[in-house]
Order: C-alpha cells, then sequence, then structure tokens
C-alpha cells in the first residue's frame, strides 16, 4: 500500500531545533564560568544507589542493569543489592579519605528500606539526589502526567523527609524522561536534572511550570556503561576517565572553569577488583593544582553567580 499524504509532514519541523526547551549555543563561546578560589576544574563525584525489585514489571522497559531471569531471579537481585550494603560504603570510604563531598543519586524506595544509609551518606556531608522512586518505576513517554506528577512528588517527599536535605537534584530511573517531566520538577522545586547528555557545562530549561538546569552527568564514561555495556576493561575505564579529565582540565585555561563528573554504582564501582581503581581516578583528578570537589548543588550555584549576567 502507498505511504498516506501525511506520512512525512511534521508539524514542528523549522529551522533550529524540535523544542523551546532552551536556545541553542556554542559551548566554546559562552562566558567563562569561575569556581571558588580560581579553581579550573569542578568535581563532582556521584555514587548512585539502586533498588531494583525482584519482582518488577519491567514496562514499558527494563531499565539499565535490570534483572533478566525468570522469577525469582535471585542471581541478579543480590547482585544489584550488594551496592546498598557493601559497595557504597567502600566509595564512601574512598571520598572521606580524599577528602570529596558528593552528590548521591538514591532511589526513594531505599530511603525506606534502608533508613541508616540514608543517615550514612548525609552524616559524611554529602548531597542526596532524588533518583526516583526505584528501578522499575520509569517516567516515559505517554505516561498519564497525574500517575507521573505523584512518583515525582513521593519520591521527593520520602528522601527530603529521610535525609533532612531539600533536594533539589534529579536523575530519572535510567536517565528516561517523558515530556512531561522537567515541568513536573520546576513545580516541586528540583533545581537540576542529570537525565540529558548533551553538553559539559550546566543550561537553563525553561518549561511551562518554571526553570530546571540541566547538569552535565556524563554517560559515555559511566562505570556501568564502559564495563557493563561495552564490556571495556577496569583498565579502560580508568583511562577514559583519566583522558576526560585531561581535556577539560585543558580546555578550563582557556574557556573558563569546567566540570566532571564521574558517575559510580554502588553495585558496579563498589566490588573488590574495582574500588582500588576508583581511588586511582579520584586521587589522580583531586592530586591537580585548582580543582574543586563539590556536590551538585554547590556547582550549580557557583556557575549560576559567575554567569548571572549572561543567563539572566
Amino acid at each position: 500500500m502507498p505511504l498516506p499524504n501525511d506520512h512525512l509532514q511534521y508539524p514542528r519541523r523549522k529551522h533550529g531545533m524540535d523544542h523551546d526547551l532552551y536556545a541553542w549555543s556554542d559551548l566554546f563561546n559562552r562566558p567563562k564560568a569561575a569556581w571558588p578560589n580560581g579553581a579550573r576544574v569542578a568535581l563532582w563525584v556521584a555514587p548512585l544507589l539502586q533498588w531494583f525489585p525482584i519482582n518488577s514489571t519491567g514496562k514499558p522497559f527494563r531499565a539499565p542493569g535490570a534483572l533478566t531471569m525468570p522469577y525469582p531471579d535471585y542471581r541478579h537481585y543480590t547482585n544489584r543489592d550488594y551496592g546498598n550494603r557493601v559497595g557504597i560504603f567502600r566509595i564512601l570510604d574512598v571520598m572521606s579519605e580524599l577528602k570529596i563531598p558528593g552528590s548521591v543519586a538514591t532511589n526513594a524506595a531505599l530511603a525506606e528500606r534502608y533508613p541508616g544509609l540514608i543517615r550514612e551518606v548525609v552524616g559524611r556531608g554529602h548531597e542526596i539526589v532524588a533518583h526516583g522512586l526505584d528501578m522499575d518505576h520509569l517516567h516515559y513517554g505517554g505516561m498519564p502526567e497525574a500517575e507521573e506528577s505523584d512518583l515525582v512528588r513521593r519520591s521527593l517527599d520520602i528522601l527530603q523527609s529521610a535525609s533532612g536535605q531539600p533536594v533539589t537534584g534529579w536523575l530519572s530511573p535510567g536517565r528516561s524522561q517523558s515530556h512531561a517531566t522537567l515541568g513536573l520538577l520546576a513545580e516541586n522545586g528540583v533545581a537540576y536534572a542529570c537525565d540529558w547528555a548533551n553538553d559539559d557545562m550546566p543550561f537553563r530549561m525553561t518549561t511551562q511550570k518554571g526553570q530546571v538546569w540541566a547538569m552535565p552527568f556524563a554517560q559515555e564514561t559511566d562505570d556501568r556503561i564502559v564495563m557493563l555495556d561495552f564490556k571495556h576493561t577496569e583498565d579502560s575505564w580508568l583511562g577514559q576517565v583519566k583522558d576526560r579529565f585531561d581535556v577539560l582540565y585543558r580546555e578550563a585555561a582557556v574557556y573558563g572553569g569546567r566540570i566532571v563528573s564521574i558517575p559510580l554504582h554502588a553495585w558496579v564501582a563498589g566490588v573488590p577488583y574495582r574500588i582500588g581503581l576508583v581511588r586511582e581516578a579520584l586521587s589522580y583528578m583531586a592530586g591537580h593544582e585548582g580543582v574543586w570537589a563539590a556536590t551538585g548543588a554547590d556547582i550549580l550555584a557557583a556557575f549560576r553567580a559567575s554567569t548571572e549576567a549572561f543567563h539572566g
């Protein structure tokens, strides 16, 4: 059968991008960001605490790292939960050893299941970032907005109550969003989201319900993606993270402050044979002159203060 006449018609096709969330801009022609004490790089270490329900539905799709065996998939369930019982403490110990504050992206379900874990994270001076409810409650296109609104509010309420923090950062499970997600985040007081992977610096997104800043949360050097999806060796991951830092560190001397984000899944990076490489990577970066280790909230505040004239 021939294609219908409207098959190739796209009502939003026009010069520029296919949305009005933000204007296109060239990273290398923007005003220079300035970090405290003249630092060149803001080091943002971001462990992830995730809970994959053993009775997950996998709808509308399975989140990266989800259970794959027939129910009950104890093998993968316990492997993922290893990060919450063991791995995260190794990562936190390395961060404490190197005096690095960071942002811990946390499924709200963990605050209900392991309240002591949240107290440990907060007690060590780290920021809690909302990572949705759990790894089986995804945000996706076609999701009823009322349902998603309740999911966002519930996740934030649980984490704010457990941590005593305002919780102004957000990372969606699977980094998946619907068209309504950003507006719902803005409506609920979220200042920044980590799902978009199209920049090395923060940029402001404007929705009908308010503004949310996109923060550069590394995807291509994410520990799970490099070592489990791409099946690169641990040494290869270490080299890639160092190379990323080196390039951004050099660029900062010319173009102003840069951000190096280091996502670390507790169930991936926290195992015994990888934690040494985590220590080596963070020691390498923190050992450079002009590196400011900070939380996502503090980095965004410094960025906004130093580029306020440009962003308005």
